[in-house]
């Protein structure tokens, strides 16, 4: 399938073939929509800097236009299909042989880490473990994908990602628009729009405009805290009652009263006036640490 569709004058002729001669369709369910713009795909693997020795997971494969792409230009490529027939397309017109392993399972439900530890033995030496993504996601799951790799004990170098437009101008979002979505992904690395996809770029096309997004992962986290659950459960708080004050927010989401959110805010120098988009990573950070020391104290005045 590789050369097929590298050699193809029309990706969407070759989409169109594929479909038909396997008697499939897109499913709506798992948001289906094949990229056949080539222009695109060039676009999406230049993002992704990708080398003779690098490791690539590619998630949601699909007909594997983009993994055509990918075993050329990478090392070895992981690609974890959820569905069934698309993955045993990717078997059978692939070689497997080559540089490529056809994973049938939700990536949801797999550590990363445990895709590594699972690599064939033919594998060359030289292929780096520090792994990227690439990948060219449906919509609904975007979220949680990203939130399954960014969080897991073997984090990607970078993820290279077409996602719906909105979400990655949101991710990228400065403090005034900042959510509890971009405050997660630039707690862990550093997001940058790579270009615009018009709809027409995919087939069946989807209602919206999509974009190619590239998060350079940090080696460690852009603000240091002692606790990432805790910090991300205040985060959280803060979001709940969006659009709010931050006190009646924190208040909200905490369970507690305002006259117990006051010193918190005043010990980070934050005016609870403010709303939870206008904090940066950094006030988050400070509110946090005052929330230990605060806590540290309490406990202590009880002993």
């Amino acid at each position: 399938m590789n050369d097929k569709f590298l050699r193809s004058d029309s990706l969407l002729n070759e989409t169109r073939r594929l479909l038909n001669q396997y008697g499939l369709h897109a499913r709506k369910g798992l948001a289906q929509h094949f990229l056949i713009n080539r222009d695109v795909l060039h676009k999406i693997t230049a993002a992704a800097e990708l080398v003779k020795n690098d490791l690539v997971m590619e998630i949601g494969p699909g007909l594997g236009v983009l993994t055509a792409e990918l075993v050329v230009k990478a090392g070895w490529v992981i690609a974890v299909e959820l569905d069934n027939q698309l993955a045993a397309i990717l078997k059978e017109n692939i070689p497997l042989s080559h540089n490529l392993t056809v994973i049938n399972r939700d990536i949801l439900e797999i550590e990363p880490g445990d895709l590594l530890k699972g690599l064939p033995p033919e594998m060359p030496a030289d292929v780096n473990k520090s792994y990227k993504v690439v990948a060219n996601l449906p919509y609904y799951i975007t979220s949680h994908v990203l939130r399954h790799f960014l969080e897991a004990a073997v984090k990607p170098k970078i993820m290279v990602i077409t996602i719906q437009k909105e979400l990655a101008q949101s991710i990228i979002a400065q403090p005034g628009e900042m959510s509890l979505l971009s405050n997660s992904v630039q707690f862990y690395g550093k997001p940058k729009i790579i270009s615009y996809i018009p709809p027409e770029c995919f087939y069946p096309p989807p209602k919206v405009h999509s974009a190619i997004l590239r998060i350079d992962i940090y080696p460690r986290p852009a603000v240091e805290v002692r606790d990432e659950s805790s910090f991300f459960r205040l985060l959280r708080a803060g979001f709940k009652a969006n659009r709010k004050q931050i006190i009646n927010s924190l208040s909200s989401g905490l369970g507690l009263p305002k006259q117990e959110i006051q010193p918190l805010l005043n010990d980070a120098g934050i005016d609870p006036k403010r709303r939870a988009e206008t904090l940066s990573l950094e006030d988050w950070a400070r509110l946090f640490q005052a929330c230990i020391e605060i806590g540290n104290a309490d406990s202590s005045s009880t002993r």
